[in-house]
């Protein structure tokens, strides 16, 4: 890691947890916040106009998805290290995380410790999940024993979300702001991976799988 100070872009929609984040990093004499998101596309503004080291992206936003800037991120000129946050568990999320291309995944309930530490190890070029997920995301990623719906791509995983929340198709496509006929697409590719015939049972599945808020 260089002298330079690690320069940290916060995306969360939540002012009082990008407080928290701001609080925790700020103390730190080897990083600071350069930047701050409350939506994707403020997200996606700041990072054509600052320069950062390591984003810290929550997973839902209120216009899109934290996928989104994830793949913005990393499809963009100079990728950055991406560490996704979320209220959800490791079990649920983190495998879907760094399939898509995230460095590291934390939950928000976390100590800050680890905060601090999954920053600098991603700002070194490194990877980070807790010491106690590291072995079942290894077996994930290696094809184990793997939960049906760690093969969805992230939009796959989003639609399965949405359609067990009780969306419409419509509503479903506005949120994602992609058409109808994309939803439903989606959401075949979803039902043949999982093994599912309906919504029921992709209801059934997601909240059997503890997958929804």
């Amino acid at each position: 890691m260089n002298k330079e100070l690690i320069r940290v872009l916060i995306v969360d929609d939540h002012a009082v947890v990008r407080e928290g984040l701001k609080h925790v990093i700020s103390r730190q004499m080897d990083m600071i916040v350069a930047g701050e998101a409350s939506t994707r596309a403020e997200a996606l503004h700041l990072l054509t106009e600052e320069r950062f080291d390591v984003v810290v992206c929550d997973v839902k936003l209120p216009d899109g998805l934290g996928w989104d800037v994830l793949k913005a991120v990393k499809e963009g000129p100079h990728p950055l290290a991406v560490l996704m946050l979320s209220a959800f568990t490791e079990e649920q999320y983190a495998v879907q995380a760094l399939k898509s291309g995230a460095d590291g995944y934390m939950n928000k309930g976390s100590p800050s410790e680890t905060l601090i530490s999954a920053i600098r190890r991603l700002a070194s070029g490194g990877k980070f999940v807790s010491p106690e997920f590291a072995a079942h995301v290894a077996q994930v990623l290696g094809q184990g024993d793997a939960s049906a719906h760690q093969s969805l791509s992230e939009r796959e995983f989003a639609v399965m979300r949405m359609i067990a929340s009780g969306n419409s198709l419509v509503s479903i496509a506005h949120s994602l702001n992609i058409s109808p006929k994309t939803v439903t697409t989606y959401r075949a590719r979803v039902l043949e991976k999982l093994g599912l015939e309906n919504n029921a049972a992709l209801t059934r599945y997601v909240l059997e799988k503890g997958l929804l808020d």
